[in-house]
């Protein structure tokens, strides 16, 4: 009876998780939750089209509360490459979120344009350009509001919305500092006709804003590389990603990360939402594998748990795979840190 209880809160709030994050949660690349963000910054910022100098392949999926129905699922795939002697990037991006009853799907071209602005250094300005199909199938939903005509199929959500973002990143090999709005465009999401007593606002994709930076410290076999990134949306409290990695040799990689949601109320000790361990592989100059796991630290855990077995009680799986050609020119950097 105690397992069944605890499974039937962590539904209930799962589900409520999904619709007030109609309102919050715009499209897969906006709002899906990366821990190796630092590995995947076209999805955030366009402006990194381009930056890594050869044409690079990234593809990441993330399991999110694994074992927990309806739990986030995010996909995303990226390619990147710099056009017209490095001065301009082109990029293409596909990505897919879902969370409940949520499926958000998303497709984006993405341009930089790069301005050398020391010996190794470069700023670049991108925008980008697409759309998301977002669908939500309320009427797959059990009928929990007595009737509630919400839930009858009439209210189905399942619209194609444009999109624009842009974004700034400054570069070397040995740091960069980007600033990003991936989602510009506010689109109204719902179907329902709220009146004007309704406490309940009709939702629309938010913006949100992005600050990220790193750098890399030392030289020779070992070296330590900081990043950080600052989240903002209207209306909730600060978001901030915290990590650091060690590289041995430049071929492994392993660090930690600590991050503070915006959605504090979900969370269960003033904000902390997850610790992280991180594990990067260069396999060659070509590939690189990465894969982090979140110790989550929200609501959905066990109650009755204590300390640690609490923070690890609902695991969330990250991987990512890389793949770069044109290694055989002599100017390209192997391996490249960002």
């Amino acid at each position: 009876m105690k397992n069944f209880t605890n499974l039937k809160s962590r539904l209930a709030t799962l589900f409520f998780v999904g619709l007030f994050s109609v309102s919050f949660h715009s499209y897969a690349q906006q709002e899906a939750m990366f821990s190796q963000y630092m590995f995947n910054t076209m999805a955030i910022n366009p402006a990194y089209a381009g930056s890594r100098d050869v044409l690079s392949l990234t593809a990441l999926g993330r399991y999110q509360w694994i074992g927990v129905p309806g739990a986030p699922t995010t996909y995303t795939f990226s390619m990147d490459m710099p056009i017209s002697s490095e001065k301009m990037g082109l990029g293409l991006q596909a990505s897919y979120d879902g969370i409940g009853l949520a499926k958000n799907t998303g497709i984006y071209l993405t341009y930089s344009y790069r301005v050398k602005v020391g010996p190794r250094s470069t700023l670049a300005f991108g925008v980008q350009g697409g759309a998301v199909n977002i669908r939500w199938a309320l009427s797959d939903a059990k009928n929990i509001a007595g009737g509630d005509n919400v839930f009858s199929g009439n209210y189905d959500i399942n619209k194609i919305l444009p999109n624009v973002g842009g974004g700034v990143y400054l570069s070397n090999d040995r740091s960069y500092l980007g600033f990003s709005c991936p989602q510009i465009l506010q689109n109204p999401l719902s179907n329902y006709n709220y009146s004007k007593s309704d406490s309940v606002k009709k939702s629309r994709t938010q913006r949100h804003f992005f600050l990220m930076m790193g750098f890399v410290i030392g030289k020779g076999n070992f070296k330590i590389k900081p990043s950080t990134m600052i989240r903002y949306t209207e209306g909730t409290p600060l978001g901030f990603d915290g990590n650091l990695n060690f590289w041995i040799k430049d071929k492994i990689s392993f660090g930690i990360s600590g991050r503070i949601g915006q959605f504090q109320s979900f969370s269960q000790t003033e904000g902390f939402d997850a610790a992280v361990g991180m594990l990067e592989l260069q396999l060659t100059p070509q590939f690189r594998l990465g894969y982090a796991y979140d110790f989550t630290a929200n609501r959905l855990n066990d109650p009755s748990k204590k300390g640690i077995d609490r923070v690890i009680g609902i695991p969330t799986h990250e991987a990512m795979l890389r793949y770069e050609f044109g290694y055989a020119k002599n100017k390209i950097l192997t391996p490249r840190y960002f």
